[in-house]
């Protein structure tokens, strides 16, 4: 009886300190200024776990423009541990799944901030204005979640994000460079313009070896001989999907092959998932399908505010059209994003080069805590800082590529001397 009273005592005793921590913890971002909506939700990597919304001004430090509720998540692991702030190139749907987890918050033990990115799914200011989508203002709302939620964790803080998130989170830290003790940054491209030039060499002439790129041309090629009885599976696959185009289907089959090729070394997808030339059309149809939805062309596309980004100021890739050259009508491919990728009323979006000048000479005039991390066949890498930045004589800021590595390149699958150096330096910062 009296070890059944102790182990009683002591369960409603822990009970009763979870129960304090998340009232704690609840309060607390209960009373930080300008969150509302919080929402508890389910996880299995974080003893608490939140949805909520952050107001932010639409246009930087001028409230007289309006305001909008940023969507952010919070995954909780203890006051007394670092932060992971995860700076979203998009929408952050995938945070509140019960099971995510990222990488520097696993390793670390750190608490978690996602941020969406502003004029994304549950981000979207309204009316909305898309002269007040810059990169300039994400990295001022990023700035004000720092210092909102920095009031209650108030240990080390890294910003970290892939791909669009891996550039953002680059740019936040050009911008503010003191607000975190350190950045990773996967993935990121830093394009110069709408269509940025260097990815074209990349496939032609650099990615993987002389064998793999002639074997892709031959697929290529083999989709091209495939165009009449492909297109006409690919046409009742859009009108069961319900997907809408910009320009005629033939063109849009014409840039999926374009796009296979990237689409092929930017997931690591290996050549030998190329089917022979003796399989059906069916075959090749939905292999193509596979690898590039349709959807990614269809004017219905989620993906509009970031193309509205690349006309302005992100950029992007383009396409050579040399392996297909004598089986398409296409003369070139130089506007494909504004015929194809964005509504009438965006295609005059001038690109705006100001705020790569002004990261690019933050990078190479400063040695900020900085760690960029690519894939070596990845064709984003053609467009990141790998190519131009030299951080030899740099004591912190370094970068570092996956050999064969892809979009998928992570410390987690890094050699294991590359993901030391990455830790060894991490430790450090966080120390």
């Amino acid at each position: 009886m009296k070890k059944f009273l102790i182990v009683l005592i002591f369960s409603v005793f822990s009970l009763t300190l979870t129960a304090q921590s998340e009232t704690t913890l609840l309060d607390k971002l209960s009373s930080l200024k300008g969150i509302s909506d919080i929402e508890k939700l389910d996880s299995k990597n974080y003893s608490e776990k939140y949805v909520m919304f952050i107001e932010q001004n639409i246009n930087g430090n001028s409230p007289e423009n309006g305001t909008f509720k940023q969507r952010v998540i919070v995954g909780f692991r203890g006051f007394d541990r670092p932060t992971i702030l995860v700076t979203e190139g998009y929408s952050a749907s995938y945070a509140t799944r019960e099971r995510y987890r990222e990488e520097l918050s696993e390793l670390y033990n750190a608490n978690l901030v996602v941020v969406e990115h502003r004029y994304f799914e549950k981000s979207v200011p309204q009316p909305t204005n898309w002269n007040f989508m810059t990169i300039e203002n994400s990295a001022n709302d990023l700035h004000h979640v720092r210092e909102t939620f920095g009031k209650i964790f108030t240990k080390k803080w890294v910003a970290t994000g892939i791909s669009k998130g891996g550039s953002t989170c680059t740019y936040y830290r050009a911008f503010y460079p003191n607000d975190v003790d350190a950045t990773v940054a996967y993935v990121a491209p830093i394009s110069h313009a709408v269509i940025d030039g260097r990815h074209e060499k990349f496939l032609l002439k650099k990615v993987g070896t002389k064998e793999e790129r002639e074997k892709i041309k031959d697929c290529q090629v083999e989709f091209m001989k495939r165009k009449s009885k492909i297109l006409n599976m690919l046409d009742t696959f859009s009108v069961n999907h319900n997907y809408h185009y910009y320009v005629p289907l033939s063109q849009v089959y014409d840039y999926m092959v374009l796009e296979y090729e990237f689409s092929l070394w930017q997931w690591g997808t290996p050549v030998s998932t190329i089917p022979s030339k003796g399989e059906s059309d069916i075959v090749w149809f939905k292999y193509i399908v596979d690898m590039v939805g349709p959807d990614y062309f269809a004017s219905e596309s989620d993906n509009t505010p970031f193309f509205y980004q690349v006309l302005r100021e992100f950029g992007y890739y383009g396409y050579s059209l040399k392996n297909i050259k004598k089986y398409t009508d296409l003369k070139d491919t130089k506007h494909y994003v504004r015929d194809i990728m964005v509504p009438q009323e965006m295609r005059n979006t001038e690109f705006d080069k100001t705020v790569y000048k002004f990261t690019e000479k933050y990078l190479k005039e400063n040695d900020p805590t900085l760690i960029f991390i690519y894939g070596e066949n990845d064709p984003w890498t053609a467009s990141g800082v790998a190519g131009w930045l030299n951080c030899k004589k740099k004591q912190n800021m370094a970068v570092y590529v996956q050999p064969r590595g892809s979009h998928l390149s992570r410390i987690s699958n890094m050699p294991p001397e590359m993901k030391k150096q990455i830790t060894d330096k991490l430790d450090k910062w966080l120390k």
